[in-house]
């Protein structure tokens, strides 16, 4: 068990303050995409990975990389194809001769997968195989190859991205794989200002970038102090029905036996407690509600809820689904 950490007023004041400064670096790279900027800066603080999805042009790639400057994070970007192998994402073994000795051994070459944030650009185009290897690394935080494990750096925040339009030669994800994500974020086509915005600061001769406002040592003491925000044991127990009530065997919302194949699991529970608790934090508040629980529902639930053929025939959203499901269910007896 991990001690608790003793709090002072100071440091959480600073630690706060340094979270407000973070989202204005950002906000002064990115147009728009105030929701899903928060979205992003909530699962890095409660040190998960997100599924970010969106049509091509909406500045996904900026947005990762913008996150990973203002943080002082290091980045890389790896483009997902159907000719990606797992080597090219965890590393490879080489062999090396020493010059004097003659002497050989293998020595573990790093792949892009050790890094602090890693975008895994169109993660469906690559096969099962490749998708998988990343499966230990978001989960352990840590390869193993060839029997050794290697730890991966800290914080280690993996971004993966999808087209929802283009489905022809992807390889849909897994549900385990899935469930390794703490959000699914969904970035949206900008307002026409926004958009105007947006033109007009990219055909410039030269684009801004985010200035670092948070210390790597600063991020992972607040990646601590999110464990540590408040919440109600009603609270919890509300967290834990809303999950429970996804699945269709164990629900009394009429709309999700209709429409709903396949449920939430555990970890649902706890990415939708751990997330609340990271919007109180972003909102400046040591003790997390019933409205960061009602916030987090949808970005923690749309990916591990699985709609049926008639939802899909009704055209019947995962976002209706899970709206009707909040009303239906009570905080308390």
């Amino acid at each position: 068990m991990m001690d608790a950490v003793d709090w002072s007023e100071h440091e959480i004041a600073a630690l706060t303050g340094k979270v407000d400064a973070l989202k204005a670096s950002l906000g002064r790279v990115v147009i728009g995409q105030e929701t899903a900027v928060e979205s992003l800066l909530i699962c890095l603080l409660a040190g998960g990975h997100a599924l970010v999805e969106g049509v091509p042009g909406l500045g996904k790639t900026l947005l990762v990389k913008s996150l990973a400057q203002a943080a002082s994070l290091h980045f890389r970007r790896v483009q997902f194809t159907p000719d990606l192998m797992p080597s090219d994402i965890v590393g490879t073994e080489i062999l090396e001769e020493d010059h004097e000795t003659r002497q050989r051994v293998f020595r573990f070459q790093q792949g892009p997968v050790f890094t602090q944030v890693l975008l895994a650009d169109e993660i469906n185009r690559a096969p099962p195989k490749t998708q998988s290897a990343l499966l230990e690394a978001m989960q352990e935080r840590a390869v193993t190859f060839a029997g050794q494990t290697h730890p991966l750096p800290r914080p280690f925040f993996v971004l993966a991205t999808q087209n929802p339009i283009e489905q022809a030669g992807t390889y849909p994800l897994p549900e385990a794989q899935l469930d390794r994500f703490l959000l699914r974020i969904d970035v949206g086509y900008p307002t026409e200002d926004e958009e105007v915005a947006m033109v007009s600061a990219t055909t410039r001769s030269s684009l801004a970038e985010a200035e670092p406002a948070l210390e790597v040592a600063d991020l992972l003491r607040l990646q601590l102090l999110v464990r540590d925000i408040e919440i109600g044991q009603h609270l919890v127990r509300y967290a834990t029905r809303l999950v429970r009530a996804t699945r269709p065997a164990e629900t009394h919302v009429q709309a999700v036996r209709k429409h709903v194949g396949w449920g939430a699991g555990p970890r649902a529970g706890q990415a939708l407690v751990l997330a609340s608790k990271a919007r109180a934090l972003m909102h400046g508040r040591l003790v997390a509600t019933r409205e960061d629980i009602g916030a987090m529902l949808l970005p923690v639930l749309a990916h591990r809820v699985l709609r049926n053929f008639e939802a899909e025939a009704d055209g019947v959203a995962i976002a209706d689904i899970l709206s009707t499901l909040q009303v239906e269910t009570r905080v308390t007896d």
